[in-house]
This record gives C-alpha cells, structure tokens and sequence, in this order.
C-alpha cells in the first residue's frame, strides 16, 4: 500500500511538471521576436560578414614586404679569375642586397577609411533583414491569433447548433418541424467542424512558419498571447526626412555612397609618389676591397600607367549618382505606400467600430428575439437558422477585418520600421 500510494506521488508530480513545462510554452509576440533577433541564420550570417571586414581593415595601413636578394656580383666565368696574381688583385664579387617601399601616409589613410567604413553598409543592411524577419513572425503571430478567435468563435456556435440540432429532433418527433430545417442545420454543422479543421491546420502552418524563423525545432509545439494593440500613426512620421531617417535600406545606401566616394579618394591617393630604399652590399675576392651601393627610390605615377585608376574614379562618380536616384527612388516609393496603407487603416478602423457598436449587436438582438420566439413556438427554425447563420458569418467577417487591419498595421510598421 505504501508503494501503491509513493508511486501516486510520484505520478501526481509529474503530471504538475508536465502541465508547468506545457504552461511554460507560451511565447508573446516581443520573444518570438527577441528569438528571432538572437537565432536566425541570416542575422548571424551578417554578423560574421561584419566581422570579416572588420578584421580585414586592421590589415588596411600595412606596408609593402621588403625585398630581398643574394647571388654573384660582376664575377668572370673563369674561376681562375677569381684569385690575386702578381699584377691582377682577383676579380668577382658575392653581394646581399634588400630594399623596402615606404607606403605614403596620405594613400594609407585613405584606405584605412575605405576599409573601415565598409561592414557600416552591412550593419544597415542586417538592421533591413532584421525589419522583414520582423515584419514575417508579426504577420504569422497575428494570423495565429485570429485564427484562434474565429475557432472561439466556431466553437461559441456550434453549441447553438447543437441546441436547433436537440430541439428540432424532438419537435419533429412530435410532428411540429419541418424535417427540411433539422437537415440545413445537420449540414451547417458539419460545415462548422470542416471549418475548424482548416483553421486548425491553418494554425499548425503558422506555428511551423514561427519556429523556423526562430530557428527551432519546426514540430515544437507551443501556444500565443491574445494580445494585440492597435497602434497609431502620427502624420509627422510620413514626411521623407523621418523615413530617410528611420530605415535601414536607405541609411544604407546613405553608406554605401560615403563609402563609394571614400572609394574614389583610395583610388585618388593611388596617384601620390612613393618612396623606398635600396642597399647592396658586395663580398670582394682575393684583394678586391668590399663594396657597398644605397639608393633612393621613387616609383612616380605617369600619364600611361594611371589610365586605370582614372577610369574606375569616374565610375565611382556615376556609381554615387546612381546611388543618390536609388535613395530617392526609395524614399519616394516609401512615403508614398506609407500614406496609402494609413489611409486603408483608417478605413478599416472605421469598419470596426461599425461591427463592433451598430451591425453585431444588431444582429446579436435578432438572434436572441429569434431564439426567444423558437422556444415559445411563434418562430420556426428555419428562421433561427437565418438569423444564427447570419450572425455567425457575420462575427467570422468581423474577425477577418480585424486580421486585415492588423496585418497592414505589420506592413506598415515595416514601411517605417518601427518594431
């Protein structure tokens, strides 16, 4: 017996386990998307990019290896040559030589600015990745959630079916209902349960789609929040200025075209001089005295070798332009889909409020009178049937409106890039 009663203990505290770590399970949209942030591919793919070019400028001030170099020097192919005889003091000469490019510091700093300012376009364009990962795990969140709402709503009246259902079997049992009714209902709750196993499957795809942006286990099952706010828009966030200012794609082609010009000036200080040094030192045979050489060099940039370096300067000016018209082109294209889906919210917000205060009520007091009537046998229940299925389709359509009105709330915010 004291077995018997351990091992329900036991069972009764994994059942809690099991039911905490269920509870556990479900995720706000704010840790779908810190998830999001923290464990996609793409956002680790961008950071290891930005570290790549980050460790790349280190190396952006480096100077030229020196040269080295051994060998014969002046020497005969006579060997006997080589060695001192009464009038000759020996001919031939092994010598060392090195030399070294001294970098100029103007052409160095022009790269190093280059260089460094090159991941700047990345990190913009992570920021751009990360507003349409976003923008994707808020447009499923949300379609899971109304989904929700209309399985509540399915729910709510397949009970009421259920009562027409009950009550017309017994009415026509009794010979007072028409058996045309009792089947339209039967039907209509099969459409019911057909509905709510798409919708069913529907959420499966959505929970599917959230854990891959997570970088999940795609079979994780976990539940979401009901909450949903519907923010507003200030007109003072649609002027270009503001959205110039606030998304990542146009800051990064802003970058992109510094570090094009920064471009153009490494490409410029190409054509500065540089200087380097030589020395030779010659080990002497027989009599021979030891010898040195040192030099000074300069290796000047002339007409015929910098042809190169003109011609990609002057792309990179056509490069920038072309670069100033993208931003426009994206700018313009940006105030504009942002006034046009605020304005469609507006509307839909006004839909809303006519579901909500004027046409659901409405039809909710039709149903109740109906029903009231039904059961005091003045209505039939092909009129209950109307007045359910009217109200039914009704409270669906109100639930797919708010689903739209939300999903251009995620593409608007994704416009502005407010996340």
């Amino acid at each position: 017996m004291q077995n018997i009663k351990y091992m329900k203990h036991l069972i009764t505290l994994f059942l809690l386990l099991i039911t905490c770590i269920v509870q556990a399970q479900k995720l706000s949209l704010d840790a779908v998307l810190k998830e999001v942030q923290q464990q996609h591919p793409s956002v680790k793919m961008y950071d290891a990019e930005i570290q790549s070019m980050d460790e790349a400028a280190k190396g952006a001030r480096s100077w030229m290896a020196p040269e080295f170099a051994a060998g014969f020097y002046q020497t005969p192919y006579n060997v006997n040559q080589w060695k001192a005889g009464m009038n000759e003091p020996g001919m031939g000469m092994f010598m060392v030589s090195g030399q070294q490019i001294f970098p100029n510091k103007k052409k160095q700093d022009a790269d190093a600015k280059y260089m460094e300012a090159m991941s700047s376009v990345v990190k913009e364009k992570k920021a751009a990745t990360l507003n349409d990962l976003y923008a994707a795990a808020k447009s499923n969140y949300y379609d899971w959630m109304m989904i929700k709402k209309k399985i509540a709503v399915l729910q709510q009246n397949e009970g009421i079916l259920s009562f027409m259902i009950r009550n017309a079997e017994i009415r026509y049992q009794n010979g007072l209902e028409k058996v045309s009714a009792y089947y339209k209902a039967k039907a209509a709750m099969g459409n019911v349960e057909n509905m709510k196993v798409m919708l069913e499957n529907e959420a499966v795809q959505k929970r599917i789609v959230l854990n891959t942006l997570m970088n999940r286990d795609k079979n994780i099952e976990f539940d979401i929040d009901s909450i949903y706010n519907i923010k507003a828009f200030p007109l003072e966030n649609f002027d270009s200025v503001t959205i110039a200012a606030s998304r990542s794609d146009i800051r990064s082609i802003d970058k992109d075209i510094s570090v094009t010009y920064l471009q153009r000036d490494a490409e410029r200080a190409k054509l500065k001089p540089e200087f380097g040094i030589r020395y030779d030192h010659m080990f002497a045979w027989a009599q021979q005295p030891w010898q040195f050489s040192l030099m000074g060099m300069i290796k000047i940039p002339m007409k015929w070798s910098t042809k190169m370096n003109y011609a990609t300067m002057e792309s990179l000016k056509w490069k920038a332009a072309s670069l100033e018209q993208e931003k426009k082109m994206v700018i313009n294209e940006a105030t504009g889909m942002a006034t046009g889906i605020r304005r469609e919210m507006e509307v839909k917000e006004k839909q809303l409020q006519l579901f909500e205060h004027n046409i659901i009520p409405a039809l909710q007091k039709n149903f109740q009178t109906m029903q009231l009537g039904y059961e005091q046998n003045t209505e039939e229940l092909f009129m209950l049937y109307d007045a359910w299925e009217t109200l039914n389709m009704t409270q669906l359509e109100y639930v797919e409106q708010l689903r739209q009105l939300l999903q251009l709330q995620v593409e608007l915010e994704k416009v502005l890039e407010k996340n």
